[in-house]
C-alpha cells in the first residue's frame, strides 16, 4: 500500500464528524450549516438560493481539520470535492525527488479538488491544510448529481474552473518567465500586497503567514535561498517584518525589481 493510500483512513475519520456547538476545535469559529453561513453571500460557490443550499448541506459532511492536514494527495482516485468554509489550503505538485512546489493557496468560499472530481481523472495535485480549517466534503458521484439537478451551481462551478485556470497560468508566468530566484520573490510580494497597494507612494502593510519554506515552494526556489533574500531586501530597505506583519517601505522599488 502506498503512502498516500494510507493517509486516507485518518481523512475519512475527521470527514464524518459533524460540526457541533460548544468548544470550538483548533480555535476556528464552527459554521454549522451553508444555510445560515452569516458570509455565503460574499463567496461565489455559497452565494446559491436557500433550497439549493439545503440540498447541498444534506449532501454534504462537515468537519475541522489541524494545520498540515492532508485532504488528498496527487495522484488519487477522486473521491470527492472539499468546499472551503473558514482557512487556507495549499494545492502542490511534487517530483520523484521529493521536491514539491506550491500552485495554487485555496482560500475561504473555494473548492478544492473540483477538476479531479468532474473529469473522473486522478487528483493532479495535493491538498494540505495552510493552517486549521473548516470544510465541508461531498462525495463525487453526490456532488455530479447535485450539479445536474442546480443549473445555477453548474454555472458557478465553470466560473471557478476559469479562476483557476487563470490563477495557474499566472503563476507558471512569473515562475517561468522571471530571470532569478530575485525577480521571482519580489514578483510574489507584488502579488501579495496587490499592484494597486503597491502604486502608493508611501509605506505599504500586509500581513504574511507563509513559512520562508512554503514561499520557496511557491517560487520554486530553496528556503536558504529566500531567507538569504529577504534579509538582502531588508538591508536595502525594501521592507521590514514585524512578526506576521510585511511593511512595504520602498512599493515603487519593489514594483521595479519585480519587472511589473
Amino acid at each position: 500500500m502506498s503512502d498516500a493510500l494510507r493517509i486516507i483512513p485518518a481523512v475519512k475519520h475527521r470527514i464524518v464528524r459533524k460540526a457541533t456547538g460548544g468548544k470550538t476545535p483548533y480555535g476556528l469559529k464552527v459554521i454549522d450549516s451553508c444555510v445560515t453561513c452569516p458570509v455565503h453571500k460574499d463567496r461565489l460557490f455559497c452565494n446559491l438560493p436557500p433550497q439549493t443550499l439545503a440540498r447541498f448541506d444534506a449532501i454534504s459532511s462537515s468537519a475541522t481539520y489541524p494545520r498540515g492536514a492532508v485532504l488528498f494527495v496527487e495522484g488519487q482516485e477522486p473521491r470527492g470535492v472539499f468546499v472551503i468554509c473558514s482557512g487556507r489550503v495549499k494545492l502542490t505538485a511534487s517530483a520523484a525527488d521529493g521536491k514539491s512546489i506550491i500552485l495554487r493557496i485555496a482560500d475561504p468560499g473555494e473548492i478544492v479538488g473540483l477538476p479531479a472530481t468532474l473529469s473522473g481523472k486522478p487528483y493532479e495535485l495535493s491538498a494540505e491544510a495552510l493552517e486549521p480549517i473548516q470544510a465541508n466534503f461531498v462525495p463525487r458521484k453526490d456532488f455530479l448529481e447535485f450539479l445536474g439537478e442546480h443549473g445555477e451551481a453548474t454555472l458557478k462551478v465553470a466560473v471557478m474552473l476559469t479562476d483557476i485556470y487563470h490563477a495557474l497560468s499566472h503563476e507558471v508566468r512569473y515562475l517561468g518567465l522571471s530571470h532569478s530566484a530575485e525577480q521571482k520573490l519580489a514578483r510574489f510580494l507584488v502579488d501579495l500586497a496587490g499592484a494597486d497597494a503597491l502604486a502608493a507612494s508611501g509605506p505599504v502593510r500586509t500581513t504574511l503567514t507563509l513559512t520562508h519554506q512554503e514561499i520557496a515552494e511557491m517560487v520554486g526556489s530553496s528556503r536558504e535561498t529566500v531567507t538569504r533574500l529577504f534579509a538582502g531586501f531588508r538591508k536595502r530597505g525594501l521592507i521590514e517584518s514585524h512578526g506576521s506583519t510585511l511593511v512595504f517601505k520602498d512599493p515603487r522599488g519593489l514594483r521595479s525589481l519585480a519587472g511589473a
